[in-house]
């Protein structure tokens, strides 16, 4: 289906971020018939989210743009867990005084991105260890997991991956799938929730959640309202009834699952996930040499950030604009139809409109205004990173390779050495000639110096 006649779904087609969806003619329909709620799960392993999570936060602001409620769900609950999709081994376990420290930390991300508060389509933050942290385990069992088959968990790509390669998951990690569906269940019975929103690896997870929800649903319509719990002939009356909804959903096509699903009177659950976001070189998103990118100004400044969206290849630029910036789409073509050089100034509305979005206008702008002087006029703007080094640790010298090491702007004193050699290395703008040449005080201005590695990355060393 590619005319789509809710807004939210128009929107996220023409830019890119449907993968795949489970019965978009239905969830179509109902998008445009009124506000539904509709989630994503962030789980909080680090202090911050980064880039590689970015496209699902825009799926949420489009979302809201839209008319419709967004809910994010930050995994108090899950973390504990850890998600196995797309890891190659366990995740470190943390403490929850850990996660709760990362969640306070995340949740100023998304008021960056999302207006919350108390109006109808105002976003709320959730933390799904409102639930998780109280089941009883042997209730848990009885009431969820009898609904989940053991072989169809098995050829979820998150497990079958571990198993085909032969490497160890854990019993714990098994577990998460079910933890993730029975989140959609609670969001959809505390919050109307109709929709669930993820990556395309949490494609299997997500339609768990969908079947979870419609078989519990069936098992509350179809239980008599007045029963006597000794009389057992009733409830064997209506179990053939139950039982019949039990189907496998792999002996389904996913429409023809999809379609059973959202049969009956009770409330349809929605699935769609975003494309696996890789640059055209390949490369993960979300990743650098020097780290990740993260979305916290604590963790990677605006500068930087602002210098991530800049340095986007050639081929990226189009798509990266559709997905990470709210401009309208006859501007993105403008812009993407930019050649030689002129693709620079497309490069730098990215790196504006994307920054602004994450930082705010007032960020953005320094930004900008800091890569112009470093740049473009060969001066230092205020947000170029600064690396201290005391006046006993430089002594009398330290050599020009070592510096560039220390700086970061290279990971090892041999890769500071080839970048000298092939005339990369500059120190106040003027190319270094010799890998040994040993800078002393002499070459601080007023306790600065400038260290550039090729013309995109500069670190301003101070000495105190």
């Amino acid at each position: 289906m590619t005319k789509y006649s809710s807004d939210f779904l128009r929107v996220m087609h023409e830019r890119g971020f449907i993968h795949q969806c489970t019965d978009e003619t239905a969830l179509d329909a109902r998008l445009k018939a009124g506000r539904i709620a509709a989630y994503i799960g962030f789980d909080a392993t680090a202090a911050s989210l980064h880039v590689g999570s970015l496209m699902q936060i825009m799926a949420l602001r489009w979302l809201q743009k839209s008319g419709h409620k967004p809910l994010v769900l930050l995994g108090g609950g899950t973390t504990k867990v850890g998600d196995p999709s797309g890891k190659d081994e366990a995740r470190k376990l943390l403490s929850g005084d850990e996660i709760q420290k990362n969640i306070e930390a995340i949740r100023g991300i998304f008021e960056q991105f999302l207006k919350f508060g108390a109006g109808a389509n105002d976003a709320i933050l959730i933390n799904n260890a409102d639930w998780l942290d109280g089941l009883n385990y042997i209730n848990f069992l009885r009431d969820v997991g009898r609904h989940f088959s053991v072989n169809r968990m098995l050829t979820q790509d998150s497990v079958k991956m571990r198993l085909d390669r032969e490497q160890n998951l854990s019993f714990l990690e098994f577990n998460y799938m079910i933890l993730q569906a029975y989140d959609f269940v609670e969001l959809s019975q505390r919050y109307g929730c109709a929709l669930q929103i993820g990556g395309s690896d949490q494609w299997g997870n997500i339609i768990m959640g969908i079947d979870l929800g419609r078989r519990i649903e069936a098992e509350t319509r179809f239980q008599p309202m007045a029963i006597d719990k000794k009389d057992k002939m009733k409830v064997l009356e209506v179990q053939p009834i139950i039982q019949s909804l039990r189907t496998d959903a792999k002996d389904y096509s996913t429409e023809a699952f999809m379609s059973h699903m959202n049969q009956g009177d009770g409330k349809a659950l929605f699935g769609l996930t975003t494309p696996l976001l890789q640059t055209s070189s390949g490369a993960k998103m979300g990743k650098t040499a020097a780290g990740a990118v993260w979305l916290n100004k604590d963790m990677l400044s605006p500068y930087d950030y602002w210098q991530y969206w800049r340095n986007t290849e050639d081929a990226d630029v189009g798509r990266f604009l559709r997905l990470f910036t709210e401009l309208s789409m006859d501007e993105i073509k403008k812009l993407e139809a930019l050649k030689g050089a002129e693709i620079n100034e497309a490069k730098k509305t990215l790196a504006d409109e994307a920054t602004k979005l994450c930082h705010g206008e007032r960020a953005a702008r320094q930004a900008a205004e800091t890569a112009k002087k470093t740049f473009e006029e060969g001066g230092i703007g205020q947000d170029i990173p600064v690396f201290d080094l005391t006046a006993s640790d430089l002594g009398k010298g330290l050599t020009a390779y070592e510096l560039f090491r220390l700086t970061g702007l290279a990971e090892s004193g041999g890769e500071a050495k080839r970048l000298i050699r092939g005339g990369g290395g500059r120190i106040n703008d003027k190319k270094i000639e010799d890998e040994n040449e040993l800078v002393g005080p002499g070459y601080f201005k007023n306790g600065e110096l400038k260290l550039s590695a090729g013309r995109k990355k500069h670190v301003l060393v101070k000495v105190k």
